[in-house]
Formats: C-alpha cells, structure tokens, sequence
C-alpha cells in the first residue's frame, strides 16, 4: 500500500500558497507560445482554465461533447457562489470559510487545499463582476449575499437563481475572446474516448467527433480533465443527462488514482420522482432554505388524509405542523447542511409521514415569508397598518424579485403555484464530492494529467456545502492551476511539438474502435437505457442515502452479473461512422457499469459514516454520523489493476493542524 504524498507546503497555513507560488517554476512568456494543453470539458473549471492558460499565451484545445461550451452542466448551478468578502459585516473571513467548509465535509478534506479555496474565493467575485456577471446588489449598490446551509454568515453571492448560468456566460465571453485570438481551438461535439501516455506521462487524447463518427488523435504536453461529476451512475440525478465518468474513468483505468467514490451528495431539495418513466430530476435551489420552512404534519392521520387527497397542507394549523428542521436543530434550523437535511427528510417519510402520492416528500413552505417581507415593504412604504391582502401582495413581489425564476420552474414541472400552497421536495443525488485523487498541484498520479471541478476530490471532503462548487470550479480555473501547471510544463520548453504519429496513439486508437466495435457485437436484445435504469435502481436502493454492509455486498455482486449481461446482451443500434447516440449512451454505460462496482467497493471498505457516506451500523443514539477517526481518517485512492472489485487501495493520513477534529454540531 503506497501513502500518497499530497505536496501541501510545509509552514503556516495562510502563507502556503504564497509560499508555493513563490517557489515553484515558471514558464517564460516566449516559452509558452510552444507548449500545447488540452482541456477537456468546458464548464466552469474547464471554460475559466482554458481561457486563463490562454491569456497566458499557452496553445489550448479544449473538447465538450455539448454542441456549444454554454450548454455545460454548470449552467444548472441555481442559488449562488461563496466568498469570504464580509460585505454585510457580520464576522466572515477566509478562516471561516475554511473552518466551515472542513466542518460541512465533516473532516474528511485537505486543510492545505481548502484553505487556498477560501484565500482565493473574494478573487472571483473580483473576477466576475469585470466580466459584467450581474450578482444582486443592495439598495446602495453593493453585491448582495444571502446564507447556505451550513453556516451562520451571509457569504453567498448570487443572480437570482441562475449564478452558474451567468458564471458560465462570464468564462464563456472569456474563452470566446481567446478563440478570437487564435489561442484557443474548440472542438465542441466532440468526446475523449481515452488517455494517451507517452513515456509514462500525459501527451494527449483519443476523441470521437460526436457529428462524423470519425476517431481522432489529439497530442499536447498536458491534459487537462475538468469534466465533471458522476452522479448519473444513480440514473435519476439533477445532473444533466449527459453527464458522464468517461474522460475521469479513462485516465483512472490508465494510471489515475479514484478518490473516495462513495462520496456522493444528496440534495435535499429536488422536486420528487413522479413515476417510472422519468428519466431525469428537478433540482430547487438551496437558496430557497433561506425563507422556505420545512415541514411535515405532526400527526399520522394528517400526513395519510392529504397523500389521499382529502386534505389540503395550507388548511393544516400551525399547532399540527412539524418544523423537524428547527426542532431538531435549533441553532441552524432550515440551513443545516445537506446530508443533514436530506437524512432528516428520509427518516420522516420513512415513519409515515410524507406528504406526496408515494409518501417521499416533504413541504417547503414559504407562508412565514412572504407575511414577514410583506409587512417589511408596507411599513418602509409608509403603510402603518396594512391589511392581510396587501401583506400578501407585497410580500409575494419580493419573493419573486429573489427567487421568481425558481418559483416559476416549480410551477411548470408540477402545475402547483408555490406563492399559494407549499413545494414538495425530496432528497434526490446532486453531486460527486469523490474524483480523480489530485496533489496540491491538481495533477493527478499520471504526470501531466491534471483534474479541476468536480472531476477531482480535492475540496470538499464528504460533504459539500451549497454555493461552493462553483467557487471551487473557479478556483481553480482561475487561479491555481494556471500557477501549478507552469511547475511541471518548465520541464517541456525544448520538448517541441508531441506528434500523434507514434506507437502510443496507434494502440490507443486502436484500443478505442474496437471497444466500441465490441459494443455492435453484442447485438443483444436490450436497449442501454435498460441497463442504466437497473444499474441506477441498485445504486439508489443499496448504495444510496444509506448503506450497510448486506445491501452493499449483494450491490457488488449485482453490478457485476448486470455489467456481464450488458455486454452480452445489449443492443445498440445504428453505425459508427456517424451520429449515433446509443453508442455514445452505450460508452457511458459501460463506464458507469465499472465505476458502481468501485463505489460499492469503497463505501463497503469504509467502515464509518460521514458526511453524505451513512452507513446505518455506524450512528449515534439520534441518528447522526458516527466518525472513526482514528481508523479512517484518510482519502481513499483506488488504484485500476483489471476489474473494479480488486482495485487496489492507496491512502493519504489526512493531517489536521489547524481545526480540531470533534463531533459535527448543528443544534
């Protein structure tokens, strides 16, 4: 077993990366214009990393398999970005941020990386707001913050609820002013199919134009992977529907080390699955916890006359609501992190008391709201006493100033008015705090392959707090992998152009067309999204909101007849020299049909619960997470040795100097 040296500098926390900027190589101007990177996916952390390496003169290629770099996932990202600027003076700063953030991931992440996380977050905002993102503002002209769950400071900056809309339109413009240059070449519609190592380390990828069919080789003297997360092996997800493991996957099963796959978030606020046919789930903003109360009845009886339809939640009393959020954890109430909130929402729902058709469902409510912002604007407007219908109106207008687009989302999927009775909502997979496993330098253990965003395990241990994905997307797009990359490309400045006409790219073409030929071969009966559905249903069922030892031996077992039937038996229609969906469906799949059976693995291997990773033989006497810190207070990094079930574990002694380890706290 090798313990995995994660090259955090050594000194004070707040001076280590200054420290390490001062300290490691750097590309000259002249050199730079002769070093080629590749950047695959384009969202935040690729968009912001392609465009910044570009600024700096590098030659970028950057690969999305979306037909423009605007339609990336981030796009999804509703409530907002964290920052510690204290702009509303309530006692933020960069240590709190980062205290809160090791706490919400509960002790399971890198205190050097987390604090560079919350050093560079005010840069950002800085950053964005020259790109012309229109963040809220105050009366008085400043950006407005607003809380996420979690913490007890207002540090998240947002645009009504469409932030990583708006980020994204920001790296995007970045980007597009590169690819004017001629610094950027994009090749959108396209997907990596693999890594390409020469000499051991990362020269570049086999891509697949998603439009012509046509296998493509692609050279550079570094890749660059920032393709997301993995929350579809779930199936049902608020990911997008193309959202895949497969550039991760690739270099994982080529040498990268897999961080903590079982790691996986549940968001607490998703508009719940609606019948068997769905294929996709609905996200509602964090934000929302902000002014939204969540309840369920207090009484049995209640709970089973609104599931039939005899009672409606507004004609229910406040004396026969159960505010469990608030009354379980007074401190946080609503804004407790999401592993919490998604746990608590379970347990309810599992006692009786769910309030949809299927009794998976909880009420956010926004009555107390509106009444309280109502009564706020007729008495700044000079209305003394103003009557219950003008409370309402008025308090109704600014719920929709903050939140409008959210509420008119949730109203189109379910044909409900939330101004006038409450959401339903239901935990449902959200986000993938496991990746590939990355140095302080994001490289991961191939030499020269790096992973940003999502793609990497990096920063938020095993749970991540709302608003800070797109903070760390950024992060290190913006700021730290344009300064690490240089470290290991100093070497390369009389390497010259790396030629795709060697032995390495053949084979690794070669590998490529006949995996997928492997696919037509099969010519079985059913058709991938078969698969994924069972695939995704066994995850849900044993590798889900919790676990235990029975359910996740019977998971690894499962996957693999599943994974053996599908290559026997699936169906994938079409050619491959041209577009063909099903195929790329089928490539993802099979991807997903691996990586669930390393998630089993690692969830089963961890004897302990934290974070978003429950297993229920390891709780306090109230339900809560139950930590080994003695026994497993370390990064799980699975090394690739043939089939998933055998993959070999490697760890990193997660090391905390500067925040005490103790029992994670909201009451």
């Amino acid at each position: 077993m090798t313990v995995l040296d994660s090259k955090v500098p050594e000194g004070p926390i707040e001076k280590k990366w200054t420290k390490h900027k001062n300290e490691i190589n750097l590309v000259n101007p002249a050199n730079k214009r002769n070093i080629d990177i590749i950047v695959v996916g384009t969202g935040l952390a690729g968009g912001s990393s392609a465009a910044t390496l570009a600024e700096l003169g590098y030659n970028v290629k950057t690969f999305c398999f979306q037909d423009s770099p605007r339609r990336a996932h981030s796009i999804a990202a509703q409530g907002g970005i964290n920052a510690s600027k204290n702009y509303q003076g309530d006692g933020d700063s960069d240590y709190r941020l980062f205290y809160d953030t090791v706490k919400g991931g509960d002790y399971r992440s890198r205190e050097g990386n987390v604090y560079r996380l919350a050093e560079v977050s005010s840069n950002i905002i800085d950053q964005c707001v020259a790109q012309g993102v229109p963040f809220a503002r105050e009366y008085g002209g400043l950006l407005d913050n607003r809380s996420f769950g979690g913490v007890l400071v207002s540090r998240t900056f947002y645009a009504k609820g469409q932030t990583g809309q708006q980020l994204l339109l920001g790296a995007y413009s970045a980007m597009n002013r590169q690819i004017n240059r001629g610094k950027i070449q994009s090749f959108n519609r396209h997907e990596m199919m693999d890594l390409v190592l020469v000499d051991g380390k990362a020269r570049g990828i086999i891509a697949r134009d998603l439009v012509t069919g046509e296998i493509e080789r692609h050279s550079a003297h570094a890749v660059v992977l920032a393709s997301g997360g993995y929350g579809n092996v779930f199936y049902l997800s608020t990911n997008a529907m193309g959202s895949n493991v497969m550039a991760a996957w690739r270099a994982h099963k080529k040498g990268a080390f897999f961080a903590n796959p079982c790691f996986t978030q549940i968001h607490p606020t998703c508009i719940p699955v609606s019948g068997d046919l769905q294929s996709k789930l609905t996200l509602m903003s964090e934000s929302l916890r902000n002014d939204g109360r969540i309840w369920v009845p207090k009484h049995i009886k209640d709970a089973e006359a609104i599931r039939e339809g005899k009672l409606k939640p507004t004609e229910l009393s406040e004396e026969d609501r159960d505010y469990y959020l608030e009354r379980r954890y007074p401190a946080f109430g609503n804004l407790v992190p999401r592993d919490v909130a998604s746990r608590a929402a379970k347990e309810r729902c599992d006692e009786g008391y769910g309030v949809n058709r299927t009794g998976q469902a909880v009420y956010l409510d926004f009555k107390a709201a509106i009444e309280r912002y109502g009564k706020e604007k007729a008495f700044t407007s000079g209305h003394k006493n103003p009557g219950e219908e003008e409370i309402i109106k008025l308090g109704e207008e600014v719920v929709e100033s903050k939140y409008g687009n959210l509420f008119e989302m949730y109203e189109k999927i379910t044909d409900q008015n939330p101004y006038k009775t409450p959401m339903m909502i239901f935990p449902a997979v959200h986000y993938t705090m496991g990746g590939l496993w990355v140095d302080y330098n994001l490289m991961t253990t191939i030499p020269g392959c790096y992973a940003t965003g999502e793609a990497n395990f990096s920063d938020h241990g095993a749970n991540r707090l709302g608003a800070s994905a797109l903070m760390q997307g950024l992060a290190d797009g913006y700021f730290v992998l344009p300064y690490t990359i240089g470290d290991y490309l100093a070497d390369d400045i009389r390497t010259g152009r790396i030629s795709t006409d060697t032995e390495e790219f053949e084979k690794a073409e070669k590998e490529v067309k006949e995996r997928v030929q492997k696919l037509f071969d099969a010519k079985g009966k059913n058709p991938v999204d078969y698969y994924h559905k069972k695939l995704g249903k066994i995850m849900w069922d044993k590798c889900g909101m919790s676990r235990n030892v029975k359910d996740l031996k019977e998971a690894l077992e499962e996957i693999k007849e599943l994974r053996d039937d599908f290559w026997a038996n699936v169906r994938v229609t079409g050619k491959q020299g041209t577009k063909n969906a099903e195929l790329e469906k089928a490539g993802r799949v099979a991807d997903f049909l691996e990586l669930g059976e390393l998630f089993a693995k690692d969830a089963l291997e961890r004897n302990e619960s934290c974070g978003g990773h429950f297993r229920e033989e390891y709780q306090t006497e109230d339900g809560e997470a139950l930590r080994d810190d003695e026994n497993y207070r370390f990064v799980s990094a699975w090394e690739y040795v043939g089939n998933p079930r055998d993959a070999k574990l490697h760890k990193e002694e997660l090391i905390f100097e500067n925040i005490e380890l103790k029992t994670r706290s909201y009451k």
